[in-house]
């Protein structure tokens, strides 16, 4: 597999992960029955109702590129997981996250934007 293949392969796959991130959340947040986590707090309920339209608009960025694949698409696209590269790391120092690996799986999500971000910027310049 080449590494276009390799992002492209992943770009679909952010699809299906962020309509499964936005679903339970959108328009009401419900608790994701035996999802392993523990019902949220009203304010954090609120919260994630305020990020099921966000996770709905990065599994539409990432639609589109898989359909239209433009230059300009990717490029979105790397600007767009840009800007996920930290949030996830902020939210690891959360006292809420107490699963264990949570906290190292939120790090590694944003080494995983870091690398979404670069690959899909380097596809925008092919």
């Amino acid at each position: 597999m080449t590494l276009e293949e390799a992002l492209r392969l992943t770009n679909r796959n952010m699809v299906g992960f962020d309509l499964v991130l936005a679903a339970p959340r959108s328009p009401r947040p419900r608790h994701p029955e035996g999802a392993g986590h523990d019902e949220p707090s009203p304010d954090a309920a609120h919260l994630f109702r305020r990020c099921g339209p966000i996770w709905l608009t990065f599994a539409a960025a990432h639609a589109v590129a898989a359909v239209r694949g433009e230059r300009r698409d990717w490029w979105a696209l790397a600007w767009l997981r840009g800007t996920e590269i930290a949030t996830d790391a902020l939210w690891s120092e959360s006292p809420a996250v107490s699963r264990p690996g949570a906290k190292l799986g939120l790090r590694l999500a944003g080494a995983a934007n870091l690398a979404m971000a670069a690959g899909f910027a380097w596809l925008s310049r092919r």
